[in-house]
């Protein structure tokens, strides 16, 4: 048994030996002094890329309609005063100043349709925003703040040099509480068929994102933004460890074309129709493995013919990268600078190739000149534009087709309600061939009894009549 004087010895030591310790481990909190000690904490990066994430407040006026004005008994009993009533619709995102002069991207969804926009900073700050640029093909939107300047900013990393298992900060406003920091691992790489945009080439995260942090920043260890967080796979609307992010080698793109002063982005043209490789086109290609993107359709005069790409060509890499699947090489493709070439890996009649492709942009030739019908007729509520090369890639449509092509058909119209969508390209109505969207305006100038109509629906031809 121990006596009393040898515990109180034995207690003292503890005690001596705790506060010896407790010294030695407040001694170690302490700046990290290296790139290597600076990954034992996530601090650094976040003094580093924090102050440039910004709160987005985007706000717009949507008309009430009672349906019930319509009707002239109503209107009678009741006057005309109140048929409208004006709301306002607000929503909240995130944003990343990317420029000191105060350009800040954030997503196209978080910002469209809104006729207002206002942006808070991180040191609480606020500043009104013009919308500059909004790309919907990228889900991506630049904005520039009114007043103030020498914006704190955050530094443009490479997406192309993230792996899989790396270490990833996402910042932003989630549910409105105030800026917030999760972390996690980038979950996979050019994650293709998710459906949010034409450019599905995602970056996978499980660091949670939640909604708010639409258009905030995913961040890489040193600080350096990597991504603009865009969207959520959630069966609650919560997170679920499946998160999406924009790549910042396409982000860099849309900043430079905004920064640039255009008001819309100035992308490469192929001028050709690709298709994925599926298990059965690989056997018939002798491939060990289905990837790559085969040559479908050569636009005459495009820049794939004038590179000497055929049809039946399998393209396998872009200036010496991989690419998988179409999505991918349309990713590739767009990020690249107009101007100068581009060298495209070509398999074709079971030998490997280069082709030589110059970098530029499609005609908008003839020019869209939009018409929206507001005539009786099923194109009620319909807007159809001509078909250019630059209008074909931008709808994914056959550039080689014939006719107007079908931009936006508002919800509830006529044209709805006959079946028409976006994307389609109008040929003729009542057997009068359409080449112009001015057609489309004269000929639906005057009710008829009965339409004719000949629709080109992704290489389909659709014809039906209808009554008037």
């Amino acid at each position: 048994m121990l006596s009393l004087k040898s515990a109180i010895h034995a207690g003292l030591a503890l005690v001596l030996l705790l506060g010896a310790n407790g010294a030695a481990q407040a001694q170690d909190r302490r700046v990290p002094a290296s790139a290597a000690e600076m990954k034992l904490s996530f601090a650094p990066a976040v003094k580093q890329a924090a102050p440039a994430v910004v709160n987005v407040y985007a706000a717009k006026v949507v008309a009430n309609r009672n349906p019930f004005f319509d009707d002239p008994v109503f209107r009678r009993f009741f006057g005309g005063s109140g048929q409208q009533r004006d709301q306002v619709q607000r929503s909240l995102g995130s944003g990343v100043i990317v420029d000191r002069d105060g350009f800040v991207v954030t997503n196209n969804h978080v910002v469209e349709g809104a006729t207002e926009v206002k942006v808070a900073l991180a040191d609480k700050r606020e500043f009104e925003a013009e919308i500059v640029l909004k790309d919907a093909r990228t889900d991506l939107a630049v904005l520039k703040l009114k007043g103030g300047d020498s914006f704190p900013t955050i530094t443009f990393g490479n997406s192309d040099e993230l792996e899989i298992g790396d270490i990833v900060l996402a910042i932003g406003d989630p549910f409105a509480v105030g800026q917030t920091v999760t972390h996690g691992i980038v979950s996979a790489l050019a994650r293709t068929q998710v459906g949010i945009s034409d450019y599905q080439f995602f970056i996978q995260t499980d660091a949670a994102i939640n909604p708010g942090n639409s258009g905030g920043a995913l961040v890489d260890l040193s600080g350096r933004l990597v991504g603009i967080n865009t969207a959520i796979y959630s069966r609650s609307g919560g997170s679920q460890g499946i998160g999406f992010a924009i790549p910042v080698n396409m982000v860099r793109v849309v900043v430079a074309s905004a920064k640039g002063g255009g008001t819309s982005v100035k992308r490469p043209w192929l001028g050709a129709s690709l298709q994925g490789v599926t298990p059965d086109i690989a056997d018939g290609l002798n491939l060990k493995r289905p990837a790559g993107s085969l040559v479908t359709g050569v636009t005459s005069g495009g820049p794939a013919a004038r590179a000497g790409l055929k049809v039946g060509d399998l393209i396998t890499t872009i200036d010496g990268q991989a690419v998988d699947d179409t999505d991918a090489l349309g990713f590739r493709f767009a990020t690249k600078p107009l101007g100068g070439h581009t060298q495209l890996g070509v398999i074709r009649g079971g030998k490997e190739m280069h082709v030589s492709v110059p970098l530029i942009a499609a005609p908008e030739t003839p020019p869209r000149d939009p018409v929206k019908v507001r005539t009786r007729s099923p194109f009620l509520g319909a807007t159809v534009i001509n078909l250019s090369p630059a209008v074909a890639d931008e709808m994914h449509v056959d550039g080689e087709a014939r006719g107007v092509i079908v931009s936006e058909v508002e919800d509830g119209t006529p044209a709805q309600m006959v079946g028409l969508r976006r994307g389609d390209i109008v040929q003729e109505v009542n057997g009068e061939a359409v080449k112009h969207t001015k057609d489309i305006e004269r000929l639906t100038r005057t009710p008829q009894r009965v339409w004719r109509l000949k629709v080109n629906r992704g290489g389909q031809i659709l014809t039906t009549t209808l009554g008037g």
